[in-house]
């Protein structure tokens, strides 16, 4: 096997054991402090939380292709893994939503 492959196999295994994680948490996070126990939608998050937030995941996710995040390990993720990581954050907001809305009809607080 030539150092090239060897090393773009090395780098993928060590992106998909923690580097995909990493930035699906990042992303993930900020996006579900924002939710709220009423509409999403209809209520709107202060301007300084949402701020925070974008400056968060903005730094999360171009760290991995900068020299400072090659410095700390991290490993440049392959293109397919902006659509699957989209995907994956949308289903979890989803899927919240789906059982914050059930929580609340069960309990019967609105």
């Amino acid at each position: 096997m030539s150092t090239s492959a060897s090393a773009s196999t090395s780098d993928r295994r060590g992106f998909s054991q923690g580097g995909g994680g990493d930035l699906r948490a990042l992303l993930r996070e900020p996006l579900a402090v924002i939710r709220t126990r009423g509409d999403p939608f209809a209520s709107r998050p202060s301007r300084a939380l949402v701020l925070t937030s974008l400056v968060v995941v903005a730094t999360g996710l171009a760290l991995p292709f900068t020299p400072l995040g090659r410095a700390l390990g991290f490993v440049t993720p392959p293109l397919l893994f902006f659509p699957v990581l989209i995907a994956t954050v949308a289903a979890y907001l989803s899927a919240v939503e789906v059982v914050k809305r059930w929580f609340y009809r069960r309990v019967g607080v609105t």
